[in-house]
């Protein structure tokens, strides 16, 4: 993937979603339509992290290129350098996959 011209602020992560399978396990298509969005996606970007009440860096625990899971309405979806992006909190990732 390309460096992208961004950088998120504070404990925000950017995610490149990972589509969805198209088929089911018995050989059927699933047309667009009726896809749910993917809720698993890939780390491109993060932030420095969060400020505790004293005002310390809690560093983020994700890091570029790492797969993730996060929840159905999770994050803002951006198109930069002409890919669709997710803006999400590192709150709203459930956990790294593999």
């Amino acid at each position: 993937m390309a460096k992208l011209n961004f950088r998120p602020l504070h404990d925000r992560v950017v995610v490149k979603r990972i589509d969805a399978e198209t088929k089911t396990k018995g050989g059927i298509i699933i047309p667009d339509s009726a896809k749910e969005k993917p809720q698993e996606g890939e780390v491109v970007a993060v932030g420095p992290g969060g400020r505790d009440e004293t005002g310390k860096l809690t560093p983020i625990d994700v890091k570029a290129g790492d797969r993730v899971l996060f929840g159905k309405w999770s994050g803002t979806e951006i198109k930069l350098d002409g890919q669709e992006l997710l803006i999400m909190k590192e709150s709203d990732i459930m956990g790294v996959v593999g």
